[in-house]
């Protein structure tokens, strides 16, 4: 997977999208698995967790070095490195203790296209860019449901990004591309209303990633947040309660 500065070098994005990404992530709010899939799956957006990480100390250094990845482009074997000396120095021996590779991709993809939502979703963007179209990756590693969502175009603000805006699984390499009324023209696009369907029933994403993780991340509904959690997020960005 390329790295966050990559992606932003071949995409065009400029610092302010990477800042937005950083501020994103290291904003989450660390704790232990069992807490975290208590919570609605919007709202694990603004929380961070590996699974068999219980110790919360751990959990917040692992989190800084995946913001040291987004921040300053380190890839995954470094993230594998860093990660095995941060639990040695803390007395864990042998294997790291969860899928290094899934961690790193599914998180930085996430905080990718909570960056990439707010981009698309600034006014004077989404007034020129009103139709967003589904890109997945076209290779035998692709989900079968996913690929069905490769190429459709639905305008921006339809719901179905509220439920198909990637990742949409667990290593999902899928993003999300926006256009102008003439690109749709030009590329000979049919612009869909209606929610997806494969083969007769509806198509939904992987199991826990059935939401818009850019628009729960900017734009998150505190009544669903446990009061602690709650607490926790406002004073760590610095938001008023209520916004």
């Amino acid at each position: 997977m390329d790295s966050i500065w990559d992606i932003s070098v071949k995409q065009g994005f400029d610092d302010e999208w990477l800042k937005d990404v950083i501020e994103y992530f290291k904003n989450k709010i660390p704790m232990n698995s069992a807490e975290f899939y208590k919570l609605a799956q919007d709202v694990r957006v603004n929380a961070f967790t590996i699974s068999h990480i219980t110790l919360l100390d751990v959990l917040k250094d692992l989190q800084n070095e995946l913001t040291k990845a987004i921040s300053q482009g380190l890839t995954l074997d470094d993230f594998k490195k860093n990660s095995k000396d941060i639990l040695q120095r803390r007395g864990w021996t042998g294997p790291l203790p969860y899928k290094a590779d899934n961690v790193y991709r599914t998180n930085i993809q996430t905080a990718y296209m909570v960056g990439r939502w707010k981009q698309m979703t600034d006014p004077a963007v989404i007034r020129h860019r009103k139709y967003w179209m589904y890109d997945a990756i076209n290779d035998t590693r692709t989900r079968p449901t996913h690929l069905a969502m490769d190429g459709k175009v639905y305008p921006a603000e339809h719901p179905v990004w509220d439920q198909w805006y990637p990742p949409n699984g667990f290593r999902c390499r899928c993003s999300v591309i926006s256009l102008t009324e003439e690109d749709v023209k030009r590329m000979g696009l049919d612009v869909d209303e209606s929610m997806p369907v494969l083969a007769g029933t509806p198509l939904l994403p992987d199991k826990g990633f059935a939401t818009n993780p850019g628009k729960a991340a900017w734009q998150p509904d505190l009544s669903k947040y446990p009061e602690g959690l709650r607490n926790a997020y406002l004073e760590k960005t610095g938001r008023k309660n209520g916004l």
